[in-house]
């Protein structure tokens, strides 16, 4: 597990405006946050040297793309074997449908966040991609009505109790 980064209240105003708006220019966030847009750059800086800052995201609507259709498929590898499990990871990012992948415990291995055109499109990816592989023993498929975004991520805040998660500020 990583080491934490001790961040101020500065640095926590800082993430969450960049989380709201990674395109804020350091002008507009320096005035933000009541620092120098020098002082804003050097501890933007920082948080990316530490790696607490991992990049910038563009996010895409699957909708407008074709992909109106989005489900999250339970999948169950057997056997669960390092040799395995590599290539079938590989294999399901080079899909145009993969949104993510994740690798869990419990009884399925693996939850994938997939984006299809539609009813068939998933049907085929299932069947073709996924159930066709010798190593996949089960796939459960659980479409998604709606999808909110969530955060911003801060870091849990300390208490005299012991640590406890940050309070979300109001926008």
């Amino acid at each position: 597990m990583a080491d934490s980064v001790a961040l101020d209240p500065v640095d926590l105003h800082i993430l969450r405006l960049l989380q709201n708006d990674a395109r804020t220019t350091y002008r507009d966030l320096a005035a933000q946050v009541g620092v120098a847009p020098s002082t804003c750059l050097d501890r933007v800086t920082r948080l990316r040297r530490s790696g607490v800052i991992l990049g910038h995201q563009l996010r895409l609507d699957p909708a407008r793309l074709g992909r109106g259709l989005q489900a999250l498929l339970s999948v169950q590898v057997r056997p669960h074997r390092r040799d395995l499990v590599g290539p079938f990871v590989e294999r399901i990012r080079a899909l145009p449908e993969a949104l993510s992948l994740f690798h869990l415990t419990g009884p399925e291995d693996f939850l994938v966040h997939v984006a299809v055109a539609g009813p068939a499109d998933l049907q085929r990816l299932v069947l073709d991609e996924f159930t066709a592989r010798r190593e996949v023993a089960r796939v459960e498929t659980r479409l998604i009505f709606q999808q909110w975004e969530c955060g911003p991520l801060l870091p849990p805040a300390a208490t005299a109790d012991g640590p406890r998660e940050a309070a979300a500020e109001s926008w």
